[in-house]
């Protein structure tokens, strides 16, 4: 099968006008692509993935969409992933593509929409969903094994101290990237039987898992995307791990009562986040309230270049600094309150 795809080149500030003229023409699934500075709160979430390094913002953006070629020659929009067939039973894409192209250039009469060409790469059908697994195998942080589900190493598992089975699914961490590796030595150093975990920004659960494969009781986590639900539940599945010792919150624990509430005062020995410094600078004032007299809390995804903020946000909220250890670009600070 050939898929095809076509990129609308306009500017930033049409986007919003090009998606709803392609929204209305029925094309419900577009990619964009520009140069925006990323906003950690907007863009991806409050305890999103580390914010790129980006070019500078030239203005300009593209807008893509894809159809492909059934076997009797019908082209398909495609909506969710899904084959749909194209709107008013459109049976080819030049019908389509001139539809959008007279629409770019209505537009073009009231608003700057930068180039308005529509430009087309033809591409043979893959399973864009799985082809990433094929980059990612097993690895080992210190005495821990981290394999993917479709996975399996017996002699590496006989070796390693603690398993981990992890499928990512939409929530993203498979504890490969720095600032992961540098969370899990920091559990695995810290972490005692029986102990109580707050994993804030929790994403596939991989850091609340070992906690509870470590040796903790409970983990209370916590994180603003509901991709995060299905995720861990999968990831508990595959550990073997009763799903009633990890509760799963959706909130800000800085700002939504609701979640403080539910975490409970001085209730953790070990308060893990694997965040942008930003947003633990934001974060971390609260810590006091949930970590136990003595408990540990652990930060990491920090740039180094940042570190200050993170260490000095630890000390104005009375947290003493333990050790900070790097990794790369990327640095993890430890303290104990």
């Amino acid at each position: 099968m050939i898929w095809h795809k076509y990129t609308i080149h306009t500017t930033e500030e049409a986007e919003d006008a090009v998606s709803y003229m392609l929204y209305e023409l029925g094309i419900t699934s577009i990619e964009i692509n520009d140069r925006k500075p990323v906003d950690p709160e907007s863009n991806g979430g409050l305890f999103g993935d580390v914010v790129p390094e980006m070019p500078e913002d030239d203005h300009l953006a593209e807008i893509s969409f894809y159809t492909y070629d059934r076997e009797d020659g019908e082209d398909i929009l495609v909506q969710n992933g899904v084959g749909m067939a194209a709107p008013d039973d459109r049976e080819d894409s030049p019908e389509l593509i001139a539809a959008v192209k007279n629409g770019l250039e209505e537009m073009r009469s009231y608003m700057d929409i930068g180039a308005g060409t529509v430009t087309e790469r033809d591409t043979a059908d893959e399973d864009w969903a799985n082809n990433w697994k094929k980059h990612f195998h097993s690895f080992e942080v210190g005495d821990v094994l981290i394999e993917p589900t479709w996975e399996s190493d017996p002699e590496k598992e006989e070796k390693a101290a603690v398993t981990l089975r992890i499928d990512p699914g939409e929530a993203f961490g498979t504890g490969a990237h720095e600032t992961t590796k540098l969370a899990i030595q920091g559990i695995r150093k810290y972490i005692h039987a029986g102990d109580t975990v707050m994993d804030i920004g929790t994403g596939s659960g991989i850091l609340g898992i070992l906690a509870l494969k470590s040796g903790a009781a409970r983990v209370f986590g916590t994180d603003i995307d509901d991709n995060t639900l299905p995720a861990i539940t999968e990831n508990l599945k595959q550990n073997g791990i009763d799903g009633t010792r990890f509760q799963r919150v959706l909130g800000d624990i800085a700002a939504d009562s609701h979640v403080q509430e539910l975490a409970g005062d001085e209730t953790y020995d070990l308060i893990t986040a694997n965040i942008i410094a930003e947003i633990l600078e934001g974060i971390t004032p609260v810590i006091p309230r949930f970590l136990k007299k003595g408990g540990v809390y652990i930060t990491s995804g920090i740039l180094t270049e940042r570190e200050q903020m993170v260490t000095d946000a630890g000390e104005r909220a009375g947290l003493h600094v333990l050790e900070v250890n790097r990794m790369g670009d990327w640095s993890s600070v430890i303290f104990r309150r």
